[in-house]
This record gives structure tokens, C-alpha cells and sequence, in this order.
């Protein structure tokens, strides 16, 4: 299928993926500093992000279920309630300069990336070939690109927009203003028809599913790409500002330059797992974060975490992707929604551990020590991509 005759929901989700995903980059890029000057002690710094991200793991099942009973358009109008809810709160928490607050409001912006997580397979369901699945993919993907950049650029530019103690409070009104253009955009999203014969099969229990190498692999390269991310990611511009002393503008770009390689690679996504296999790509990725760990072992001047995050993203996207197109293989029609929301709970929950354990272990063992942890992940990862190889996959 040529990107022409995609159907119009696979136009409209990257639309929608890029407004409501800034949400990420900007708490990614804030929240540090924002957590910094309102937590109890500097440990406390990156509590906020992990928040977010936890509330993305714990909403996941709940957010599959809720689409599975509401369908996929409804349920994602629930999730943005928690959006505007959670910016709401945070842009309150800037004001009076409130951690708690801070904290919850990070909680319900990361109930609604929960949601948000669901266009993946909402596209998906709306082609009819499953060939298609990695253009889809890769087409998706680039509403990332846009967040990557909007994200903290909205962070920065609405620093000073509102005034408040510690700053950062008008960022938040400008991301509200983003969830609600998304909402407007997604009233033209279409309910996917799935096949119905097909989804009243029987279903198996979640162990016999479990038990596929293929599910095992599926889930062990999202989970794998999201906890590496978060861990260096997390902890990037706290390092880069707060010990290095690089200046705040070079850290917002680095941060914006790793965001843009998670996404920029999609635009190729589609064609190289085409024509390499998915078990290739997977293989990629791993040497990419082992490039990362060479980079970001070398030193810590602005050159080294240039290379480290540009390195880190694009293996993020090679693992994501080719696990997410490989997690269909592993369930039928009929399981997919608890076969999505066990994939996603523990993505997620990885995700989380990365992010809580980045201020952990940046101020109490240092970034070496922090980017060595990364190791047994990527050995793990590597060895899943050679068995798919073997299998001609």
C-alpha cells in the first residue's frame, strides 16, 4: 500500500499522537527542573517524571478495558479528560509552588499516555492487510518527530508566560491549549471495524500466551527499549545542567535532538523491516545502545551525550517498532485487548523503574555507574533479536 491510499484514521492518529505526546517531552524536559526546586531534597528531583510514568503503567490495563467496552474513540475522549485535568493541576502546582500537587498532576497527564499508547494498535486495526502494519507504524510514529520539538519548546517558551515562584506555569496552560486542539481533531477519527469471526474464536489464557517465544520477544524489546530510554534519558539533563554545567539551551537541544531520532528514523521504518525482518532491526537497535553506552562512557562534554542520546533514540525506535509489529503474531482477534494491556503494563512499568531509578542513581552512584546498568538489558535484547534471525523472522 502506497502512503496515499493509508485510510484517513492512519492520517488522523499521528495528528492527535503529536499534540497529546508533547506532554512527555515537555515533563521530560520541566519536570527535572521544576522537581528540583519543589521536591523535599535533590533525590526527589525526577519523582514528578516518574509519576507521570507510572500512572501511564498502572492506567494501562484499565485504559484497554475501557476501549474494549467503549470502543476506541470514546475511550481515548476519557483519556483526555485526565489530560486537561492533570495540566490543570500542574499549572496550580507551578503557581503556589506545591511538590504534591506537582506530583499528582504528573499522574494524570500520564493516565492519558496510557490512552494515547492505544492509537498504535487503534491504527493498526484499521488496515485490512497485515502487511501494511509497518507503514502504518512508521507513519504514526512521525507525530513524535513533532513532539519531540514541541514539547520543550512549549516548556521554554511559556516559562516566564505566567508569573509564578519557580516559573514553568504558563507551559502547562500552553499544553492544555494543545490536548484541546487534539480533541477537536480526533472527532474525525473513524471506530475500526475488526473482524468479527475472527474475534469471537476462543480465547486462550494469558499464560498459554505467555509461553510464545514470539509474545516473550514482542514484550522483552518494547519493555527493554522504553526502561534504557528512560534511565539515560531522565537523567541526561539533570547531569548535562545541574553537575556538568552546561548551559540550559544546549541542554534543551540535545534534548530535542535524542527526541527527534526516537521518531525521524519511522520515515524508514516501514522499508527496512521489509526488506531486513523484524529479528534485523531488533539486532540494530541493540548495537545502537551499546553505542550509547561507548558514547557516554567516553566523557561528558557536550559531544559525548550528543552522540550518547542521538544513538539512544534511534535504537529506542528500531526496538519499539519491531516489537510492536511483532506483538500481533503472538495473539489472535479475540485476545488482543488483554494481550495489548499486558504488553503495555509492563512496558510501562519498565519505563517507570528507569525513570525512578535515574535521580537514584545519578546522585548517589554517578552517570558511569547509571550507564553500566544499562548492559545485562541490551545483552538480553541482542540475544532475542539473533533467535528471531534464526527463525528467518
Amino acid at each position: 500500500m502506497s502512503l496515499a491510499r493509508l485510510p484517513r484514521n492512519v492520517w488522523i492518529l499521528p495528528m492527535c499522537n503529536a499534540l497529546s505526546m508533547s506532554t512527555s517531552p515537555l515533563l521530560v524536559f520541566v519536570g527535572g527542573f521544576l522537581g528540583k526546586e519543589l521536591a523535599p531534597s535533590p533525590q526527589w528531583a525526577t519523582v514528578p517524571l516518574t509519576g507521570m510514568i507510572v500512572g501511564t503503567a498502572v492506567s494501562t490495563v484499565p485504559a484497554a478495558m475501557l476501549m474494549r467496552r467503549f470502543g476506541r474513540k470514546r475511550g481515548s475522549f476519557i483519556g483526555f479528560g485526565f489530560a486537561l485535568t492533570g495540566t490543570a493541576l500542574a499549572f496550580q502546582a507551578a503557581l503556589i509552588g506545591n511538590f504534591w500537587l506537582f506530583l499528582a498532576s504528573a499522574v494524570l497527564m500520564g493516565t492519558n499516555l496510557a490512552f494515547t499508547a492505544q492509537f498504535r494498535f487503534a491504527a493498526l486495526e484499521s488496515l485490512k492487510d497485515p502487511a501494511d502494519f509497518p507503514l502504518a507504524l512508521s507513519v504514526l510514529m512521525l507525530g513524535g518527530l513533532v513532539a519531540a520539538f514541541l514539547g520543550p519548546e512549549l516548556g521554554l517558551a511559556g516559562k516566564d508566560l505566567v508569573a509564578s515562584p519557580h516559573g514553568f506555569a504558563g507551559s502547562f496552560l500552553c499544553l492544555g491549549g494543545l490536548i484541546v486542539v487534539s480533541m477537536i481533531l480526533f472527532t474525525l477519527f473513524s471506530e475500526p471495524v475488526v473482524n468479527v469471526v475472527e474475534s469471537k474464536a476462543p480465547s486462550r489464557t494469558l499464560s498459554q500466551i505467555v509461553s510464545n517465544p514470539i509474545f516473550a520477544i514482542a514484550v522483552g524489546a518494547c519493555s527493554i527499549s522504553f526502561l534504557v530510554m528512560s534511565l539515560v534519558m531522565t537523567a541526561t539533563p539533570l547531569n548535562m545542567h545541574e553537575i556538568c554545567g552546561i548551559d540550559l539551551s544546549h541542554t534543551k537541544r540535545v534534548l530535542q535532538g535524542h527526541i527527534a531520532s526516537m521518531f525521524l528514523p519511522s520515515l524508514a521504518g516501514g522499508y527496512l523491516m521489509k526488506r531486513f525482518g523484524i529479528g534485523k532491526m531488533l539486532l540494530a537497535g541493540a548495537v545502537l545502545y551499546g553505542g550509547m553506552m561507548l558514547f557516554s562512557l567516553r566523557g561528558q562534554e557536550l559531544i559525548h551525550f550528543w552522540g550518547a542520546l542521538l544513538a539512544l533514540g534511534v535504537g529506542w525506535n528500531l526496538l519499539f517498532i519491531g516489537g510492536t509489529a511483532l506483538l500481533p503474531r503472538a495473539y489472535r482477534e479475540s485476545e488482543r485487548f488483554m494481550v495489548q494491556a499486558f504488553n503495555d503494563l509492563i512496558m510501562f512499568g519498565c519505563q517507570a523503574l528507569g525513570a525512578i531509578g535515574a535521580g537514584w542513581f545519578l546522585f548517589g552512584f554517578g552517570w558511569n555507574v547509571l550507564i553500566w546498568t544499562c548492559l545485562p538489558a541490551i545483552i538480553l535484547s541482542a540475544l532475542g533479536a539473533i533467535w528471531l534471525m534464526r527463525k528467518n523472522i
